[in-house]
């Protein structure tokens, strides 16, 4: 079966990274693919790049005209017009853990006859996930709790944050921070260490000098309460909710006797009804990257849902070479990753009433 893989410029602001680079595509194109890259006036990588590697390129958004048997590939949500989707997806849809935004997704997908693959669900016959942003997404979601740590200490709230050209620039923009505050450092405690989203929180922690309490999975099977949370100045929590994810975080924590200022929601998901971390209810932006749940004692919530775009050319290269080997076997999409994230897609279009 031949494949017309058709790469979507991204819509959602500051999201410069991509899944494909152009070397990726050029290896797609001279196996048989046909790709079309999408112009965008904010992706990484310039669209003269894909050009070169031998793409066809297309306006930016036009993806909804694209021929019927082109796979769409994308990363972050579509624009919420509401319009059927009759192509079949690839992206992050976030839709089937009860997400009300993954609940009309879904609606759209049943009105145009599409399917959604979704990348969170492309997973080897260990149920573990091919390719993941995990380990910048720690990394960066580290470096935005400490910005609210910063913030606080000067008895403010965290101001915007940025893309950055490289991991050496953030962390040199951190290093200044610190420097300017003096010789304190806050501890931080991480849940989820051992997987990819802790290591690069970890590494984010151990580069600026932040002590760390590392937690997996034999620290938390008791299931709660978990005090230790409390005693830190900030709780980094790098697990996914999922049925039976223990609450780290009660709603009663606001209001406890606790060290912890700063929780840095690294997973995001706060809308799902599995989420554990209960003092908090919506996402927050690049503009603003800090909730305050509560004043006296100070406590920000940052999470934000696309992290790794703050360093967009490592967790592209690094994303898109995870990835290219499964894309090169869309050719084969009733078998391998493919046909398990189709089961994932209708398992929940039969949930939600296909």
């Amino acid at each position: 079966m031949s494949i017309h893989l058709w790469v979507r410029a991204e819509s959602r602001p500051h999201e410069e990274r991509t899944g494909l680079t152009p070397q990726g595509a050029a290896r797609l194109i001279a196996a048989g693919f046909r790709v079309t890259v999408e112009d965008s006036r904010q992706r990484i990588i310039p669209i003269a790049d894909y050009a070169a590697a031998g793409c066809a390129t297309a306006p930016e958004f036009g993806w909804p005209d694209a021929p019927e048997g082109a796979v769409i590939f994308g990363l972050k949500e579509l624009p919420d017009d509401g319009t059927p989707l009759r192509h079949r997806h690839i992206m992050f849809g976030h839709a089937y853990k009860g997400q009300p935004a993954g609940q009309v997704l879904l609606g759209r997908f049943r009105a145009g006859g599409g399917r959604l693959l979704d990348l969170e669900y492309l997973m080897d016959d260990d149920g573990r996930r091919v390719a993941a942003f995990g380990y910048w997404a720690g990394y960066a979601g580290a470096a935005v709790a400490l910005l609210c740590w910063m913030a606080q200490q000067r008895g403010q709230v965290a101001g915007p944050v940025r893309a950055y050209p490289s991991a050496a620039h953030l962390l040199g923009d951190l290093q200044s921070g610190l420097v300017a505050l003096g010789a304190t450092r806050p501890t931080a405690l991480i849940i989820g260490a051992l997987g990819r989203v802790g290591a690069g929180a970890a590494d984010l922690c151990g580069a600026m000098g932040v002590p760390v309490t590392k937690w997996d999975m034999a620290e938390t099977a008791h299931g709660g309460p978990f005090p230790q949370v409390l005693a830190h100045d900030i709780f980094l929590n790098c697990i996914l909710a999922r049925p039976g994810t223990p609450v780290f975080v009660p709603a009663s924590a606001k209001v406890a006797a606790r060290r912890l200022t700063v929780i840095g929601d690294i997973a995001c998901d706060p809308d799902s009804d599995f989420s554990p971390i209960k003092v908090y209810d919506r996402t927050t932006t690049w503009d603003a990257p800090a909730l305050r749940v509560h004043d006296a004692p100070v406590l920000d919530v940052t999470a934000i849902d696309n992290l790794p775009s703050m360093m967009p050319t490592e967790s592209s290269e690094d994303f898109a070479a995870q990835l290219l080997p499964h894309l090169a076997t869309l050719d084969r999409m009733d078998s391998g990753v493919w046909a398990g994230a189709q089961a994932w897609f209708d398992r929940a279009m039969d949930q939600t009433g296909r």
